[in-house]
């Protein structure tokens, strides 16, 4: 429910909750009762601790609500229309794969939920090429390719969130990896691997959120824990088509330990 609930939101329903109840707050703040009675109501032990999530939500503290009116921002209502979905095919495959080793530069980003994440950017742009290169000849089996990998988030998590990101490739175990990279193992289990081609990144993006809202609802799979992993196979020049495929680690339903 917290994976469809953010794919179709865009927001987990944590942070949801809370821009509602601070919509709903500024309200009462414009009454008669007093600070604390506020605070209790909407589930905060003090006024200190309403205040700094009051502010966090509108931008300004609820005494300049109470003295000036705003300025605030308000959360509407989500309302979930039914549709009829899953009419089209998925094209994903079940692989198993022995431990599978990830190595490459990693860095610590925030967690961005719409547009481009500039952190990441940034940290593909300060590798040079013949360093691109040396990781494409530590390749060796699939996932193909420089890697687009994330590891460390849930899908409760609020934007901003830290995560580990690296830019690597996929490696067997036992090749030698060079002392200056850093490596991330995965056990072996099970991958969905779910491809889009089409535009980019709309296409992606899509493929994304049909994975939470479509395939993991329809199918005896589950997430387990191991990081997302993006490969781009072939992409127009300038990148506005693109044909990807994203690795999830995912083990059965019915699999105990989780």
């Amino acid at each position: 429910m917290r994976r469809m609930f953010s794919s179709l939101a865009g927001m987990p329903v944590s942070e949801y909750v809370r821009r509602r109840r601070m919509a709903v707050a500024a309200g009462d703040l414009l009454g008669e009762d007093d600070l604390l009675t506020i605070a209790v109501r909407y589930g905060y032990g003090s006024v200190e601790a309403f205040g700094r999530a009051f502010r966090a939500v509108h931008g300004v503290s609820h005494g300049d609500v109470r003295r000036d009116g705003g300025p605030l921002r308000s959360q509407s209502v989500l309302r979930f229309r039914l549709t009829v979905e899953g009419s089209h095919p998925m094209d994903v495959r079940i692989i198993d794969r022995p431990v599978l080793r990830l190595v490459g530069h990693a860095t610590r980003v925030p967690l961005i939920f719409e547009g481009v994440n500039h952190h990441i950017r940034a940290h593909v742009e300060s590798i040079p090429a013949a360093e691109n290169a040396r990781l494409k000849a530590l390749s060796s089996g699939e996932p193909t390719g420089l890697l687009q990998i994330t590891h460390g988030t849930g899908p409760g998590d609020p934007e901003g969130t830290d995560l580990t990101y690296l830019h690597g490739v996929a490696t067997d175990p036992d090749t030698p990896v060079p002392a200056d990279l850093d490596v991330m193992d995965v056990p072996a289990g099970a991958w969905a691997v779910f491809r889009s081609s089409g535009d980019h990144p709309s296409a992606l993006q899509q493929m994304w959120a049909a994975t939470a809202s479509e395939w993991f609802p329809s199918n005896p799979w589950r997430l387990r824990p191991g990081p997302s992993v993006l490969a781009v196979l072939d992409h127009s020049a300038d990148f506005t088509r693109a044909t990807c495929e994203l690795w999830l680690p995912v083990e059965p339903q019915g699999a105990p330990g989780r």
